[in-house]
């Protein structure tokens, strides 16, 4: 049955307005997508002395490859020759993730925290490249400046962390990679957060980790919550799949994504002292 002119009209309007909300929609998502992934807490927030902690700690400074000056928190321990390089979520900085470090600590390891360009007392803005750039310069501070051999850095990531320590350890040599609570690619957490069709498609950013953790030639654990609410514990489970070297799987039976060491610090320091053993 052929439509009518006003059901024609009222079709076409329609159409148009569908067409015009997906523009701009998609328009909105590039222009602050940066925004809505990275939540830079700035100094003096979480900035508490380390030593409240328990913890003794240097603070360094270093240089990305583009010149962006980036802030660190080197904490010694003289009788390890391993480091564990840390790199922390999306809405927290060196400051903020003391407590994740003291529990860390408690590993005998040096550790270095670095905080990506916009986060803390680092200078610039964070995006994608950036903050590979910001790893690169870690990693580079560890082997430069403070001897290690890359056999001995471990990278430790957590959530967005976990993609830019994936992404670090698929491109150098390293003692062994910690993924934690992270997930299998930014087009996957698009399209949890967005209903609408080929909108996964609009951002630029990509942390295609689902593909890098198959470069890592170092052995992996991947360690996630099950009742992971943000990060679902299935892109942990994907992620030890596409892993090629040795590799560890540790499942947190009662963590959810922010309060592992509340609900799961003996079985998580568990994993970790058992993977480092392995090492």
């Amino acid at each position: 049955m052929a439509l009518g002119p006003w059901l024609r009209r009222r079709l076409i309007n329609l159409g148009i307005g569908v067409a015009l909300g997906l523009a701009l929609g998609s328009l909105f998502i590039r222009l602050f997508e940066n925004r809505m992934i990275f939540h830079p807490p700035r100094y003096p927030r979480g900035f508490v002395p380390p030593e409240t902690y328990g913890l003794k700690a240097e603070e360094v400074w270093t240089n990305a490859s583009d010149g962006v000056r980036l802030n660190a928190w080197f904490f010694p321990r003289q009788e390890s020759s391993k480091v564990l390089l840390i790199f922390h979520g999306n809405a927290e900085n060196i400051g903020t993730g003391l407590g994740r470090t003291k529990v860390l600590s408690t590993l005998g390891l040096n550790i270095l925290a670095v905080d990506y360009r916009g986060y803390g007392k680092s200078e610039g803005s964070p995006d994608e490249a950036g903050v590979y750039r910001d790893a690169d310069a870690a990693y580079r501070y560890l082997t430069v400046e403070r001897g290690f051999r890359a056999k001995d850095i471990i990278i430790h990531g957590v959530s967005l962390g976990g993609a830019v320590a994936i992404d670090l350890a698929s491109r150098v040599e390293c003692g062994g990679l910690i993924a934690e609570s992270t997930f299998t690619s930014a087009r996957d957490m698009a399209r949890r957060a967005f209903w609408i069709p080929l909108f996964a498609y609009v951002p630029k950013s990509q942390f295609k980790s689902i593909s890098k953790i198959a470069r890592v030639s170092s052995p992996v654990l991947v360690i996630h919550g099950r009742r992971d609410e943000l990060i679902p514990f299935s892109m942990g489970e994907a992620l030890y799949a596409a892993a090629l070297g040795p590799k560890t799987l540790a499942p947190l039976d009662s963590a959810g994504h922010n309060d592992v060491l509340l609900v799961n610090r003996d079985a998580y320091l568990a994993h970790l002292r058992g993977f480092l053993e392995k090492l």
